[in-house]
């Protein structure tokens, strides 16, 4: 078993910043890649931004210059740094692990924490 948990959301003013962190546990695994995805009211989930274990990072337009992702791979965490937050940004953020057992390249299942709050007041 593989548990994700996000933390970090809260109430925000717009201009402001939050950071939000993820954090796999478990049993022996890898993970090949983290993301961060949202979803806000009446709205399907979207990809916000990504991070593999090169390193290379990814981001959604709309995000773009003012988040950051960024990983540790010791304590198997991710990080969004989110900047001059706007209302738009108003949504439930979810983590996104891409995992495999250890010893392998293969990826065998995504796993998703239950998300945490983020609210931007104009």
């Amino acid at each position: 078993q593989v548990q994700v948990v996000e933390s970090g959301g809260g109430l925000v003013q717009a201009g402001g910043s939050l950071r939000l962190s993820c954090a796999a546990s478990g049993s022996a695994f890898r993970i090949f890649a983290m993301n961060w995805y949202r979803q806000a009211p009446g709205k399907q989930r979207e990809y916000v931004a990504g991070v593999d274990s090169g390193d290379t990072t990814d981001y959604v337009d709309s995000v773009k210059g003012r988040f950051t992702i960024s990983r540790d791979s010791a304590k198997k965490t991710v990080y969004l740094q989110m900047s001059n937050l706007k209302p738009d940004d108003t949504a439930v953020y979810y983590c996104n692990a891409e995992i495999g057992p250890l010893g392998t390249n293969h990826v065998i299942g995504d796993y998703w924490g239950q998300g945490t709050q983020v609210t931007v007041s104009s």
